[in-house]
């Protein structure tokens, strides 16, 4: 038989050294679309005065791109189920590429926001079937190695980013930020086309369904649209209609779902009580992991008077963590229950969350550090072994919607933990960052008893 149509127990990963290859295409994409989430930010005081245009305009350069992804994961992952999650990924990759030039030549801000729109839109097809890719070119025996590579590479861009903005700033002007990504995403392509492995199992008969996807651009668009206007300080009334609207397309999208085999929503999946348990984990840990990361720059810079060099370095400490632990967390998936490791991890994340709450004002860079260490490692025990749970307790025809709703619950989450950030500030003022890092720890243990229930749930997959 032909690769791409070998039968699900048939299949099982890639061979040396092709795997290899594969593997550095898959986390050479994921890499560049995670980075360009954040590499931007740096440069926006540069851009917003070159444009001459306001600081709260030259948002949209980044919330455009994140906006297209939340509305289109859903769908590209459905897409890649039907045509081939390397076609999918390819076409990414390929979109995002173009999209970089295009940000590299944009010189208004109607131009760039265009332009990084148009890149969200090949951010979201990559990040939609990265981890359905790893679930067909690993081995089973090896997959959670895989995943938790993958969770360093997620980290790990995060991470560059500043430090990626920075030093490219330092020689050249903003443009180049963008086209930096161009040679890499050539290079991505070339490796991918050839070394990518086909679908190993389809869904005969199925078709793409556009009236799906319209219900979920709606919703999402109308869900992560009103928080932001919540937290841009829009007027009520605004914010209230659009709350309004995003609850009536929601429960119209989730009647319309509940009816079809394959819904693009993939409520056939949160019907599975492990797959779900594993989604609620990961939005209550990505809300926490947000509302530390937006919190905490403030408190180090009005509390402890850091400047923001400092504070970049200080808090680079939570995420870099995660790139040496995920790894060890993925090893250990199979030999401990991912329920176990993610009650444990998040356990561990609750404490660092409350102690930066009630951290004294004499503390110096190791006390904060080693608590902000304390959060990152907490985090990376968690993650692997969620994202492994996510992928596999899904049917192999359905990989694709699993990767979807695992990037999925990570944006649902960043978005609501910044959002929440901004409520703290309406609610107490200079104390924002304190209760915010509070309700992190708050929510971060109710991550951890999601995470515990799951032993009461039978392993799939």
């Amino acid at each position: 038989m032909e690769e791409g149509k070998t039968e699900k127990s048939q299949w099982d990963g890639l061979d040396r050294p092709r795997i290899y290859y594969a593997v550095a295409a898959t986390f050479c994409g994921l890499f560049l679309a995670v980075l360009d989430g954040s590499i931007c930010n740096v440069a926006l005081p540069s851009i917003s005065q070159e444009m001459n245009i306001s600081s709260s305009d030259s948002i949209w350069i980044v919330n455009a791109f994140q906006l297209v992804i939340m509305m289109t994961l859903l769908p590209f992952a459905s897409l890649g189920e039907l045509i081939g999650y390397k076609q999918v990924y390819l076409g990414g990759v390929a979109v995002f590429t173009a999209g970089s030039l295009f940000c590299s030549l944009s010189h208004t801000l109607p131009l760039l926001a265009a332009a990084r729109v148009f890149q969200g839109f090949g951010a979201a097809m990559i990040m939609s079937i990265n981890t359905s890719l790893l679930r067909i070119i690993y081995p089973k025996k090896h997959l959670g190695k895989g995943v938790g590579l993958n969770a360093m590479i997620v980290a790990l861009a995060f991470v560059a980013g500043p430090t990626v903005a920075a030093g490219i700033l330092s020689f050249a002007n903003w443009p180049w930020l963008f086209a930096v990504n161009i040679p890499v995403g050539i290079a991505t392509f070339v490796m991918g086309r050839k070394f990518l492995p086909d679908n190993p199992v389809f869904s005969p008969g199925r078709k793409f369904n556009w009236k799906d996807t319209a219900y979920n651009i709606a919703f999402f668009g109308l869900f992560i649209g009103t928080i932001e206007m919540y937290s841009h300080d829009v007027p009520l009334k605004i914010v209230t209609i659009g709350a309004i609207s995003a609850l009536i397309a929601g429960i119209a999208y989730f009647r319309k779902q509940t009816g079809e085999k394959y819904p693009m929503l993939p409520v056939d999946l949160l019907k599975i009580p492990i797959f779900s348990m594993s989604v609620a984990t990961s939005v209550l840990s990505f809300t926490s992991q947000m509302l530390g990361l937006v919190a905490m720059p403030f408190l180090l810079v009005h509390t402890f008077g850091y400047d923001a060099v400092e504070t970049g370095l200080i808090m680079t400490a939570w995420p870099l963590v995660i790139v040496f632990v995920a790894p060890v967390a993925g090893s250990l998936i199979g030999k401990v229950h991912p329920g176990i490791l993610g009650c444990a991890g998040l356990l561990t994340m609750s404490a660092g969350c409350f102690l930066l709450s009630f951290v004294p004002e004499d503390a110096g860079y190791a006390d904060l550090i080693w608590r902000l260490m304390l959060c990152g490692m907490g985090f990376g025990f968690f993650q692997s072994p969620n994202n492994h749970i996510l992928l596999t307790s899904a049917p192999a025809q359905r990989t694709g919607s699993a990767s979807g709703m695992l990037a999925t619950a990570r944006l649902v989450g960043q978005t609501t933990g910044t959002a929440l950030v901004a409520l703290m500030f309406h609610l107490f003022g200079n104390d924002a960052p304190h209760e915010a890092m509070f309700l992190a720890g708050i929510l971060t243990i109710c991550g951890a008893a999601c995470s515990v229930l799951r032993l009461r749930t039978e392993m799939v997959g």
